[in-house]
């Protein structure tokens, strides 16, 4: 077995995406996924209506810090501990004091991009790439060609990385690990945003799909990545709760795939339940993922290949 693609899969799991494409949702439907706190493609206000006690209590919480957050933002926490409101409240507690020490000027920065790349009613992806913390340099090593987010036609955001394409050694040694994990931070409340926007004025709760496809790759990421990637993966559940939607390790060797049952156990018990192993040939065409972005055609061939491997 090739012991250096199983060190990348468990990687991988934890990846942002800073190259953001936007996308508008067509026809919604919905897919039901067992590990996920509400059926995917779910009606966002059902939804509120049927947790309405806890986001009102969690309103109040909000509210009384000063941090603004909608009822779809507190609709996450409620769903993510469905039986117990102390933890619900205990949770975004905890995610309102980052937000307002450690992560305020990653949320910043996040918002005003987010306002300034919509601003004229479509998306401006150079404006979310730029405003990135660290993106003078970090933008050099993970770009469109490794990483990108798309949208499904039904609204779900598709996150994307090839991680053969990123050079994490040379990247790894012109920033720090904070470095690094902040930039991916930001592209986690990015899509946060998004997502909870769209959520808002659809009508459909959206959520984010992983894609992260194994193709070309040859060694295990650097250490030094691989400890941004974990800091970053370890506070995602706690500040974005029931925002993640399945995860897809696509294109795995075929030598590997009669081994699956053994890869589960590397990852946290929460991306167990989301894991999905899947090939997926529009996926593997791609030399490299900006056509994802560019190609209208492509990018609708491989959003509809992602939604026929959802389970």
């Amino acid at each position: 077995m090739n012991i250096s693609i199983l060190f990348v899969v468990a990687a991988l799991l934890s990846v942002p995406s800073t190259a953001f494409v936007g996308g508008k949702p067509s026809n919604a439907r919905s897919t039901r996924l067992k590990a996920t706190p509400y059926k995917i493609g779910a009606k966002t206000e059902g939804v509120l209506t049927n947790n309405r006690y806890v986001v009102d209590s969690l309103s109040k919480i909000a509210k009384s810090s000063d941090i603004e957050m909608s009822d779809v933002d507190l609709l996450r926490f409620a769903l993510a501990y469905p039986d117990d409101v102390k933890e619900a409240e205990k949770a975004l507690k905890n995610a309102i004091k980052w937000r307002q020490t450690t992560g305020k000027s990653i949320v910043d920065a996040a918002k005003g991009a987010v306002a300034k790349a919509t601003a004229n009613g479509g998306w401006d992806n150079d404006v979310v790439r730029d405003a990135a913390p660290h993106a003078d340099v970090i933008n050099d090593f993970i770009t469109p060609r490794a990483v990108i987010t798309t949208s499904t036609e039904d609204g779900d955001l598709v996150y994307v990385i090839r991680a053969s394409q990123i050079d994490d050694k040379e990247l790894m040694d012109k920033c720090s690990v904070e470095q690094v994990c902040d930039f991916f931070m930001y592209a986690k409340e990015v899509h946060n945003i998004v997502a909870n926007k769209r959520s808002a004025t659809t009508g459909r709760l959206c959520s984010v799909l992983f894609a992260n496809d194994i193709s070309g790759v040859r060694k295990a990421p650097d250490k030094r990545f691989s400890k941004a990637l974990t800091s970053s993966s370890d506070q995602y559940e706690s500040l974005y709760p029931s925002l993640a939607g399945p995860t897809m390790i696509l294109n795995l060797p075929l030598i590997l795939q009669a081994f699956v049952g053994l890869l589960k156990p590397l990852f946290p018990k929460s991306v167990q339940e989301r894991l999905v192993f899947k090939r997926a040939p529009v996926l593997a065409s791609l030399k490299e993922l900006t056509p994802l972005g560019t190609d209208p055609v492509i990018k609708t061939k491989f959003v509809r290949e992602v939604v026929s491997l959802l389970p």
